[in-house]
């Protein structure tokens, strides 16, 4: 590697040893070329400094964030806060070493770093909702067997297990019945990085048996939240903070109550030190006691779990002098058996503010039959006659898009800023 840097003008650095605790250390634990014991450097207590004097703060990985609600900033990870998300995760979701992790998410967002603290990590090239029904089929054969590498672990993005929901209602009775079974034996199955909806979660429990694991977390400090591996998984909610998580919601006016909701600020043992190169940022970022403003508001439910009500600046409306949650509107929204995807967002309006917006993808079959009566898939007088029974006057859209499709990112997330901009724009 010298010789390849000398002739290419790099700069050539070793890695100095991460060793473990003192009392695991010994000789044969890493070698002088940076060499390290994978197992052996992750023992320890959550959030403990298992790296050599001086390491555990440096940094050690640059991730940069979605940019869904602002431009991309480069999120600095130290060996510290890697090493505690990654214990975290081992103890709270119980991974072990005969997992085996099929892997279809870009490698580029934050949750994959929890893969480090795997051996069997199986990736696809990219999603493929043939593939992993495939994947499963052979993990898990009809005679009941188990193949050697089979797939115990999967998580993925609400729209990802909506494809998959799809591909499994366009086969025939046939491979249905072996698919479902095949998918019910792995042992855990996960969904993050935005709202589950609650009609997909039904759906995929009906099919699979599974009750997705929602979980909460953000570039800054990968995970904070999850719903519990073994206990009540509340649909609609990301459950409760893990071990060594503090969480603090900065509520609007006296009210005071974590049940009317507010900002979520988080202080956690993988929080991250800093933005690349951005120490004003950084320093707007945090409130006193060292919690980190997330910018999402949450309320918390009756039995403690978290409930994300979007993004303070993107996801939270202000209509009419009412503070509406436009993912609770989607969720509801969803619901509708026309209605296959679907956005809701605040448009500027001279009377109330903002007004409630919702783009919605129609669903294929329900859309051409009412093409064929020369009609939208779905109008906006019908769509809220049937949502009143769901949501208050007040939430209910006032505008109506019909597009084929939404744009997402890679993490399939919608930019709301950037819809809005593009709809207020066309409108004027």
């Amino acid at each position: 590697m010298q010789n390849v840097a000398a002739k290419s003008a790099a700069k050539f650095s070793i890695i100095p040893p991460v060793s473990s605790t003192p009392s695991q250390t010994n000789a044969h634990d890493h070698s002088q070329t940076g060499e390290i014991d994978a197992d052996k450097s992750l023992q320890g207590g959550i959030g403990e400094s298992n790296t050599i004097e001086g390491v555990a703060e440096d940094p050690a990985l640059i991730v940069y964030t979605s940019g869904t609600t602002g431009k991309p900033k480069g999120v600095v990870h130290t060996h510290k806060s890697i090493t505690a998300q990654v214990q975290t995760l081992a103890e709270a979701w119980e991974y072990t070493s005969s997992d085996q992790f099929l892997h279809c998410l870009p490698l580029h967002h934050i949750p994959q770093i929890q893969f480090f603290d795997c051996q069997n990590v199986e990736f696809m090239p990219k999603f493929s909702v043939r593939g992993i029904w495939q994947r499963w089929r052979e993990s898990y054969p009809t005679d009941g067997a188990k193949a050697d590498d089979a797939i115990t672990v999967f998580t993925g993005v609400p729209t990802m297990y909506t494809r998959l929901i799809q591909g499994y209602e366009a086969m025939d009775a046939e491979s249905q019945a072996i698919s479902a079974s095949a998918a019910s034996k792995l042992r855990l199955m996960m969904c993050g990085s935005s709202a589950l909806p609650y009609p997909t979660m039904q759906r995929w429990e009906t099919i699979t048996g599974h009750r997705l694991l929602e979980r909460y977390g953000m570039t800054e400090f990968v995970m904070a939240f999850s719903n519990p591996l073994r206990g009540m998984r509340k649909g609609g909610t990301v459950g409760k903070p893990f071990p060594g998580v503090q969480a603090k919601i900065l509520a609007e006016g006296d009210s005071g109550s974590d049940m009317m909701g507010g900002e979520l600020c988080i202080r956690s043992p993988s929080l991250f030190k800093e933005y690349w190169k951005l120490p004003e940022v950084t320093k707007e970022s945090f409130i006193d006691g060292g919690f980190f403003k997330t910018g999402d508001a949450v309320k918390v439910d009756e039995d403690g779990y978290y409930v994300i009500l979007g993004r303070t600046s993107a996801d939270i409306m202000k209509v009419g002098g009412y503070k509406l949650s436009a993912l609770e509107i989607e969720a509801a929204l969803l619901e509708h058996p026309a209605v296959a995807e679907c956005c809701v967002l605040g448009l500027p309006d001279k009377t109330y503010g903002e007004a409630v917006c919702a783009i919605i993808v129609p669903e294929a079959e329900a859309k051409r039959k009412r093409e064929e009566e020369l009609k939208p898939a779905i109008s906006l007088e019908e769509l809220c006659t049937w949502a009143k029974e769901k949501l208050a006057p007040y939430k209910l859209p006032s505008r109506l898009f019909l597009w084929d499709s939404l744009p997402r990112n890679a993490m399939g997330k919608v930019n709301k800023k950037e819809l809005k901009k593009k709809l207020a724009a066309e409108e004027q």
